[in-house]
């Protein structure tokens, strides 16, 4: 006998209820992780009902029960058993997964941390049910019969009682509840067609109807997310290339200070995506106010054959076959959505913002600022009016400036038909040689037609200014305050931004000395695999070593810019989602500086004509409901808000 067979064996099977118990690690984290895993086979069996039942947080009991095709007498001994499913059979089956569960280890991993019981009954006669339990460390399954309705009921007890050490890491009920509810919720969201009932403690929490139609679909949302989220959206649906997305997306102006109401599903599955994630960030670039988290509940429905949603445990992550084509149509379809942010006449959120107007941060005083010009001979009718800047007086340090201040140059042409002058303080009677108090609200004449109040445009007509700050406008609704400063700001840069996009390519400008950078393997891989969509940002990147590259050219608006961090980044964006918004991201950031220091500031003195040029131009730009910097440019007070606050009628 050698003495290497003298050793005792190192290498075993584990038996079936550790290897099971493992197994539990991946998929059942606390509660909340149990009800979706059981929520899951229930929507796949075809459910019209699912009703989930909660006892302690989830610690004591889960019940999910369905009404869907069932389990069979002779399936019963499998169901609780590895790997075993009806949901695929081969690999082909497996690169096209459209159902939730696939995996067949949910059930037995489960039943090998807490105390489960499953019955379920595949006749329409409910004296034909059986009820399944695991048993031993074999964990061999016992079959009984047990009447039950066509459908299955899950329940699951005492959730982490043989292992200790899992269960003393659950949190208070509270919490725990919490988390279960939020799995709910996601489910809920996911399928309009089913009805669902909540219960925590024998109360109902949420109970939902089906409904396929778009109030059922609005009334579901604002049950489980609130009525805010309803009346702060858009509804967007796009189709293109083999994708659809639809759903509803949250204004800038009703976000969050935590990323807690984003759902984001995938041919019908919950998912959080870094690529998603990141199409959704760069949309709202310019829009949302510093540190807030836009709200959205969207739906995203492409062939499943070129989506893997295998590569993760918990199925909360895919992997898109094309990510690049993804995340571009993510992008532009929310792009477009935000672009149309706008005073309209059929703008829901602005009559539903009327009952709860917006409090917008206090204007600070912006340094520098232009002049406005106004026409000398203004028409009472609004649809002659109109704003135009002049120059703003551009750093000389910034390459690319005289580009801008030609655009800039441009704002003066708005209207060729009228005669116009621009108001400086020398002009006689112009706003700027005014010595009434800044704090002295103008009287001004009403200038809506008074045959039909209807007719007026969205934002109205001036009635003044107050403090030299806000403008006061009258329309349909009510009362209209505008903060004139961020609006005028938003104008400026919507311009600008359209004037760089009209011009012929990026003005660039040539480093003196080329800047060295040391880069990993993969920076230098993306930076030669990436070399065409690198050039059309105006940036010559060159391998100079395996480990090495070398920045000879950059845009002319960035070439004060660190080009270390910019191409650091820009390649970080462009391995990780195939597309990068670096370079454009910071040449808006500094036309949005430049727009900011361009625009009409605070206690600046407007005539009516200039004030309702304003409002048209609110009401003809892009992204208008938003300055630069994401606050709220305007907000309104409906009549019937002006009744209740006056206790008029009552």
């Amino acid at each position: 006998m050698s003495e290497s067979s003298s050793l005792p064996p190192r290498i075993h099977v584990l038996d079936p209820r550790l290897a099971n118990q493992i197994a539990a690690g991946e998929v059942v984290e606390r509660p909340s992780s149990v009800t979706k895993e059981l929520i899951e086979n229930a929507i796949d069996a075809g459910s019209q009902r699912i009703d989930v039942e909660i006892e302690q947080g989830g610690a004591r009991l889960i019940r999910v029960r369905d009404d869907g095709i069932g389990i069979g007498e002779q399936d019963l001994p499998l169901a609780l058993a590895r790997h075993a499913t009806s949901k695929i059979g081969s690999l082909e089956d497996l690169e096209g997964v459209s159902s939730l569960g696939f995996r067949g280890e949910a059930l037995a991993s489960i039943s090998s941390v807490s105390r489960l019981e499953l019955v379920s009954n595949a006749e329409e006669d409910p004296r034909g049910g059986w009820r399944v339990v695991a048993e031993g460390r074999g964990m061999e399954a016992r079959v009984t019969p047990a009447p039950h309705p066509r459908g299955t009921s899950v329940a699951v007890r005492d959730l982490f009682f043989n292992t200790p050490a899992r269960r003393k890491f659950l949190r208070t009920e509270k919490t725990e509840f919490a988390h279960v509810e939020e799995a709910f919720r996601r489910q809920a969201l996911s399928r309009y067609d089913i009805t669902w009932v909540l219960r925590h403690n024998q109360k109902v929490v949420h109970q939902l109807p089906s409904g396929l139609s778009a109030s059922a679909q609005e009334r579901r949302i604002a049950s489980l997310l609130g009525k805010n989220f309803i009346e702060h959206a858009r509804y967007i649906e796009r189709e293109a290339g083999g994708l659809r997305l639809s759903g509803w997306v949250g204004l800038p102006t009703h976000s969050r200070s935590q990323a807690d109401q984003q759902y984001f599903f995938v041919n019908g599955r919950v998912v959080r995506d870094r690529l998603v994630a990141h199409a959704v960030r760069q949309a709202y670039r310019d829009v949302l106010y510093n540190g807030r988290h836009p709200v959205f509940v969207l739906y995203l429905t492409l062939d499943p054959d070129v989506v893997d949603v295998n590569v993760h445990p918990t199925k909360h992550e895919v992997r898109f076959r094309d990510g690049r084509m993804v995340h571009d149509f993510l992008y532009s379809s929310l792009h477009h959505c935000l672009a149309s942010s706008r005073p309209s006449e059929d703008d829901e959120a602005t009559a539903s913002a009327s009952e709860q107007p917006v409090a917008s941060p206090a204007l600070t005083e912006m340094k520098g600022g232009s002049s406005l010009q106004a026409s000398q001979s203004e028409s009472a009718q609004w649809q002659q009016q109109g704003i135009a800047l002049a120059p703003p007086q551009t750093s000389a340090r910034h390459p690319g400036a005289e580009k801008v201040r030609r655009f800039m140059q441009g704002y003066q042409a708005l209207h060729p038909d009228h005669e116009e002058m621009l108001l400086t303080p020398q002009a006689p009677g112009a706003w700027a040689n005014e010595t009434r108090p800044v704090n002295e609200v103008r009287e001004a004449p009403l200038v809506m037609p008074e045959s039909d109040p209807a007719s007026a445009p969205p934002l109205g007509f001036a009635l003044g200014q107050l403090h030299g700050i806000y403008i006061l406008a009258q329309n349909a609704q009510g009362l209209v305050l505008v903060d004139m400063h961020a609006a005028h700001e938003r104008i400026v840069y919507e311009r600008m931004k359209n004037q760089l996009a009209d011009a012929e390519g990026i003005d660039t400008q040539p480093l003196l000395v080329p800047v060295s950078l040391a880069a990993s393997r993969a920076e230098v891989a993306t930076a030669e695999s990436e070399q065409e969509a690198i050039s059309k940002l105006g940036i010559e990147l060159d391998v100079a070593g395996p480990e090495t590259l070398l920045v000879r050219q950059l845009p002319a608006l960035l070439a004060h810019a660190d080009p270390e961090a910019l191409v650091r980044e820009m390649l970080e964006e462009l391995a990780r989602f195939g597309r990068t918004h670096q370079v454009e991201a910071r040449i808006h950031a500094l036309l949005s500086t430049m727009a900011c220091h361009g625009s009409v500031r605070a206690n600046r003195r407007l005539t009516v004509a200039e004030m309702n040029a304003l409002l048209r131009d609110m009401e003809r730009t892009e992204r208008s409901d938003q300055c630069n910097h994401g606050r709220p440019t305007w907000t309104q007070m409906s009549l019937k808000a002006l009744d209740k606050l006056f206790l008029r009628g009552q």
